[in-house]
């Protein structure tokens, strides 16, 4: 049975233009042409490339800054966070981790603003060190990676860094096909594991289903497999009901595969970006191991900001609430995004795209071939997207389809702007390969 992205996928073997005659293709090439030309005289710069908050998202979290003053008290249930120590994150700031990542407080690590450096340092913790009992994976002639694609492209860049070999593995509405994962990992013990965006996946939007989750807490794989599940839309919801994500350390658990599990999170598009708290939250024995390791060189993280954090958020009834102003800016942005390209492209047949109910992004295909040239007319236009390929490992996205696109910062104005000039990049480029073909 096709998936409704995979049926929307094969709409796209026969677009309006492969349908159009010599003469009448010609002419609609002529005509979008003349209207790239018109778009690029008037000197526009509309960035969608990045998933940042806008400037107006930001300013919700300023009443924050005002919470530590010269005379507060700078204590958290006995710990003074104004001198060293604490290394695991305040209690109060580790509650807050736990009701984020759904692990007991006790099984988490609260740290910097950065969840990506601490995926990071856990990748290095385990290529230096590997798992307990197992050797080292740089030690090891081969080790691979999955990365559900199309994906994170920093999230590639970690396992490349190391000399990971990455391998994409294709995204469904269902989250990954969990028959290829479970394939790859049964039959290759050197596939040490995969990320994981599984909440409004970046940036597809898609949530993945129960069945996904518990295949990927049970399925069979090398022991020292892991899982970087990064959590980071976990509160992002666009509507009041949000999409629901079972908890893969429950399933895990039942199993017992706790120790696959490597959870993080941040608040990093919830308060400030890049000054936010980023959590750790996994086994007690990985969180004993990982910690170990950090603790070399770090004696706590910033407890004053986490301090912050916990005041200005002290439950997840005070993040939902706090979310719930995050989305009354974020709706527009979505809603105009499915607005302009359906006005554009819909029928046409040269394009899909997601609906995502939460998260940062939307996924656009175009047809097989399109993305670097659509990118670059863009950019031509006066738009910058996030490159072509950057949404699979190593930047070789196979059909040269995919493009991310990222609503949250410009305004609803540029935004819309900049889809009408995605929609004219679409429109001539599959027209210009519709002709390409017919000349082969």
């Amino acid at each position: 049975m096709q998936t409704s992205y995979e049926k929307a996928e094969a709409e796209l073997t026969r677009n309006v233009y492969e349908r159009m005659d010599d003469a009448e293709l010609a002419q609609s090439i002529e005509a979008l042409r003349a209207e790239v030309e018109e778009v690029k005289s008037l000197g526009l710069k509309l960035d969608m490339a990045r998933g940042k908050p806008s400037p107006a998202q930001v300013n919700i979290s300023r009443p924050m800054l005002d919470i530590l003053t010269h005379d507060s008290d700078l204590t958290d249930e006995g710990i003074d966070c104004s001198n060293y120590g604490c290394f695991d994150g305040i209690p109060s700031a580790r509650r807050l981790a736990g009701a984020f990542l759904g692990v007991p407080a006790e099984q988490t690590i609260v740290l910097g603003s950065s969840s990506l450096n601490i995926m990071q340092s856990v990748l290095i913790h385990y290529w230096e060190k590997g798992v307990p009992g197992y050797t080292p994976w740089c030690k090891l002639p081969r080790v691979k990676w999955l990365c559900p694609s199309p994906g994170y492209d920093r999230h590639f860049g970690l396992t490349q860094d190391l000399g990971i070999e990455n391998i994409p593995v294709r995204m469904t509405d269902e989250g990954p096909d969990m028959d290829q994962v479970e394939y790859l990992c049964a039959s290759d013990d050197s596939i040490k594991g995969m990320f994981c965006v599984p909440k409004y996946s970046n940036p597809t939007g898609i949530t993945y289903s129960d069945e996904t989750v518990r295949r990927l807490a049970v399925m069979k794989a090398a022991p020292d497999f892991r899982i970087v599940w990064d959590n980071a839309y976990a509160v992002h919801d666009l509507f009041d009901e949000g999409d629901q994500l079972l908890n893969i350390h429950d399933v895990a658990r039942e199993v017992g595969n706790e120790d696959r599990i490597l959870e993080v999170a941040s608040t990093s598009k919830i308060t400030f970006p890049g000054a936010g708290i980023a959590f750790f939250g996994s086994s007690p024995a990985n969180v004993d191991e990982v910690a170990r390791t950090l603790q070399v060189g770090l004696i706590s993280a910033n407890k004053l900001n986490q301090l912050m954090h916990a005041r200005f958020l002290p439950d997840m009834a005070a993040v939902k609430a706090h979310m719930a102003k995050h989305a009354e800016f974020l709706r527009p942005r979505f809603e105009a995004v499915e607005r302009k390209l359906t006005e554009g492209l819909g029928g046409l047949g040269c394009a899909r795209w997601t609906h995502p109910r939460g998260g940062y992004f939307v996924s656009f295909d175009g047809p097989k071939g399109s993305a670097k040239r659509i990118w670059q007319l863009c950019s031509d236009m006066g738009v910058t997207l996030t490159p072509a390929g950057a949404t699979w490992p190593g930047g070789n996205d196979p059909d040269d389809t995919n493009l991310r696109i990222a609503p949250t910062y410009p305004t609803v104005d540029e935004l819309e702007q900049a889809l009408d000039i995605l929609v004219l990049a679409t429109k001539l480029t599959s027209a210009e390969l519709a002709q390409g073909e017919r000349a082969a």
